[in-house]
């Protein structure tokens, strides 16, 4: 690889990096923003009031969000989508770290095994990324548009999204988390695509090419208006009936998946990777996944290392294990502390106020 395209991965690189650190910080300055009018006793947004458009901690949020987005927008330009994308897994992770301090949410011993997990998955990514680019004008990207594996993937993009809006959505939209998620993904795919050569088009600008008066050029911007739209519309209805914690770490499997199936098919990254590099970018975003799963799935559960020795407890092994209703389980744990009270008591004598006949009253 030449000093040109390393200088330009480690840019795409930095600008990925970067753009999550933004993103994950405008969701705290947002939120507390919304709480700071929660206490002025403001309609809250949620009950369809505005009342944030005159809170300036809200748009710092909105604008820190923007700088973000174009963070990454630029990124596309640089590195390979197959980098980029899995890296917005980090925004999650710095959203999650920096609400445990700001805004006092609480975060399990869980979470932070996700966290690490993550952090783990996205280096291993970076380190076995493709590092060359073929792609390097919208000439060239006319080039790969035209090839047929492509358009019959675009096709059958196209055809499974109309499938999935008029015939699946409307019976069963309301009932699986998967339709409207698996509508923003496939659809996703073809916005990073169409992300990928507008920002090649823009960089060709600051080159000095005339890119605006290429049909290409206008032809990628309004694929990326109609397929951004059709994801917000489709995202904020899963989010709206489904649980954030089901829709985040479904969403963000379904979604990097197809990106990195059509930057597959679309620039063929991974024909320049080895075998080793291959399974190495596969594991890391595998990890990632487990990492934003147990980040998620488990940010309710109360669970400290305190108590790890009594999920470890084994009972006697000749008697095969039995689920006890719930009842039960809490009159054996009530049980199970007042025996170590009494304990307790045992070997800590209590004061001579509560002495009678020789004897401690427990």
């Amino acid at each position: 690889m030449d000093a040109a395209n390393r200088s330009d991965f480690y840019i795409g690189l930095a600008l990925a990096v970067s753009s999550t650190i933004f993103i994950g910080g405008s969701f705290i300055l947002k939120k507390k923003g919304l709480l700071r009018l929660a206490k002025k006793g403001s309609t809250r947004a949620g009950q369809g009031g505005y009342a944030y458009l005159k809170e300036w901690l809200w748009w710092a949020g909105l604008i820190t969000m923007g700088i973000g987005e174009a963070a990454n927008f630029a990124a596309y330009a640089f590195a390979p989508a197959t980098l980029v994308t899995p890296l917005g897994a980090l925004s999650v992770l710095v959203s999650a770290v920096l609400s445990s301090y700001f805004l006092s949410e609480r975060l399990n011993i869980h979470g932070k095994i996700g966290c690490l997990l993550c952090i783990f998955g996205s280096t291993v990514m970076v380190l076995h990324a493709p590092q060359e680019e073929e792609v390097a004008s919208l000439a060239a990207m006319a080039e790969k548009l035209k090839n047929p594996g492509f358009i019959t993937f675009a096709v059958c993009i196209v055809v499974s999204s109309l499938a999935l809006i008029f015939f699946v959505a409307p019976r069963y939209g309301q009932k699986n988390v998967l339709v409207y998620i698996l509508i923003c993904s496939v659809i996703g795919s073809l916005s990073v695509s169409c992300v990928k050569g507008l920002g090649i088009g823009i960089k060709e600008l600051f080159a000095g090419t005339a890119v605006l008066k290429e049909p290409l050029f206008w032809a990628l911007l309004i694929c990326l208006v109609i397929c951004i739209s059709i994801q917000i519309s489709y995202l904020n209805k899963a989010l709206d009936i489904f649980n954030t914690s089901i829709v985040t770490p479904i969403y963000y499997v379904f979604f990097t998946t197809s990106v990195m199936a059509c930057s597959a098919i679309l620039f063929k990254e991974w024909l320049q990777m080895s075998a080793d590099g291959a399974a190495g970018t596969v594991s890391g975003f595998l990890t990632i996944i487990v990492g934003i799963f147990l980040l998620h799935a488990f940010k309710d559960i109360n669970f400290k290392l305190d108590s790890l020795p009594l999920y470890l407890h084994l009972g006697p092994q000749d008697q095969p294990y039995i689920a006890l209703p719930t009842d039960e389980r809490t009159t054996m744990i009530d049980k199970s502390n007042l025996t170590k009270e009494r304990n307790a008591k045992s070997f800590f004598p209590e004061s001579s106020d509560k002495r009678s006949n020789g004897t401690f009253i427990t």
